[in-house]
């Protein structure tokens, strides 16, 4: 409520006293070697520089310093900013964009991951989050704006192919013909009987080793639950809504039944990141989003979920093949990057997860230390050296950066993905990620938020 009566006040008075154009600068808990200024302006990079309003009266989002259009990396490149869309209503003509956008892609190819501008493929790799993200890109959208311009013919196709392609999916050597762009080393028997969808590639775009992707199919799991509520309130579809949900239920019902295993060197059970179905496990995490460490983030679980607890210290240890410290930070990696490389989604994703105000505010640190000159995200940098980085400009990591600060230094609330607001585990709550400054602060950074914000439209 803080946050909603701050904005509808600071655009009350931006429309009656125009405001000069400095830059705004966040106040910042910073604990580390050196005071780096994050300005606000900053915070909203991606949003300014990888959209673009097409003649089709879609928004082409590339991600940062590729030109090619992610589902994944478009919808949570977009989902932060979904927030000041009704107090700026300017916004909500890009979202809508991308929504529409994304269906049409969908509707091209439900197999490719990621398309160029002109609608052509750029990679076909089948991944079960892929599809996932434009729904709940949709449903939070929806929930938040309540604009039902978004109910197109094509986004009712798109959710009709989503469905159909998990159903498949799910019954894959009876029923798909999907054929990887290049041979992988993954296993390749599976048990089919598990209710979960099979996939063949991760969200880091690297080959699964076992084909069933513990998070993959928990964002999905989420979508469902989505794709159903969009169905009844977008299109009056209930037997869609029937079928995703019947679907949703069987993913979450594998996941609980095949993605948890008994780890005796940590004395409980845990999530495994990929499983056969026949007893083996691939027991890892990599910094890539949906993974085991942000499973509250995507809604899956409340951050104090025993399992969950139990699985983020195994994340965060020497246990995990890929996590890595170094003289300027320590955090998950992947077989993505170079070994010894830390991705800041990963730090982001531990941040967003935490209980820990000093946990945050060290993440924060970390992030404003080891970014480029710019203030840019980079994909991943090498824990000892963070001047060895890949890619100087991540739109993902630009975007998820923008969302840590927006609830952590300016008192945003967690935005829900799933439909209903909680989390998919009974008896759990939404977390939200503890605030690293006091109140007077918050309402300090949401004022320069807000302001940048403003004179960047």
């Amino acid at each position: 409520m803080k946050s909603a009566a701050l904005a509808a006040l600071f655009v009350l008075l931006v429309g009656l006293c125009p405001l000069p154009a400095p830059a705004q600068r966040l106040i910042v808990p910073l604990t580390g070697r050196r005071h780096r200024a994050i300005e606000a302006q900053t915070l909203f990079h991606t949003l300014f520089h990888d959209f673009t309003l097409e003649d089709d009266a879609t928004t082409y989002v590339q991600t940062g310093d590729i030109p090619a259009m992610w589902l994944r990396d478009s919808s949570a490149q977009t989902i932060p900013y979904v927030r000041f869309e009704r107090y700026f209503p300017s916004l909500q003509e890009r979202t809508a964009g991308v929504i529409e956008r994304q269906a049409r892609e969908i509707l091209t190819d439900p197999y490719a991951n990621a398309f160029t501008a002109d609608y052509r493929v750029w990679e076909r790799k089948w991944e079960v989050d892929s599809l996932a993200w434009p729904v709940i890109l949709a449903s939070v959208y929806w929930r938040t704006t309540r604009d039902r311009s978004i109910f197109t013919p094509d986004l009712h196709a798109a959710l009709r192919r989503i469905v159909s392609t998990y159903v498949c999916e799910e019954q894959h050597a009876t029923c798909s013909r999907y054929v990887p762009p290049y041979p992988v080393p993954s296993q390749d028997a599976y048990n089919r009987d598990t209710g979960m969808i099979w996939g063949a590639f991760r969200p880091s775009d690297d080959p699964v080793y076992y084909h069933f992707n513990i998070p993959q199919n928990a964002l999905a799991a989420v979508a469902l639950r989505d794709l159903s509520a969009l169905a009844i309130a977008g299109y009056g579809d209930r037997s869609l809504a029937a079928s995703a949900t019947a679907l949703g239920e069987r993913v979450q019902t594998g996941v609980e039944r095949y993605g948890i295993v008994y780890d005796p060197s940590r004395g409980g059970w845990i999530y495994a990141y990929e499983v056969d179905g026949l007893g083996h496990a691939r027991m890892m995490d990599d910094a890539n989003i949906p993974n085991l460490l942000t499973l509250p983030y995507i809604g899956w679980c409340s951050a104090d979920d025993p399992t969950y607890l139990t699985t983020r210290n195994f994340v965060l240890s020497k246990g995990d093949p890929y996590y890595y410290t170094g003289v300027y930070a320590s955090g998950l990696g992947s077989p993505h990057t170079p070994t010894g490389n830390v991705w800041p989604l990963g730090i982001i994703g531990r941040a967003l997860t935490s209980t820990s105000s000093l946990e945050i505010a060290t993440a924060i640190t970390t992030l404003a230390e080891t970014d480029s000159k710019d203030g840019l995200i980079h994909e991943s940098f090498y824990a000892s050296g963070y001047w060895r980085y890949t890619r100087s400009d991540f739109g993902w990591a630009n975007a998820l950066y923008a969302e840590l600060l927006f609830r952590t230094l300016a008192g945003n609330t967690a935005t829900p993905f799933v439909a209903g607001g909680g989390v998919m585990l009974p008896f759990e709550q939404l977390w939200e990620t503890p605030h690293s400054v006091r109140l007077v602060t918050q309402l300090q950074n949401e004022s320069a938020i807000l302001q940048a914000l403003s004179q960047l439209l």
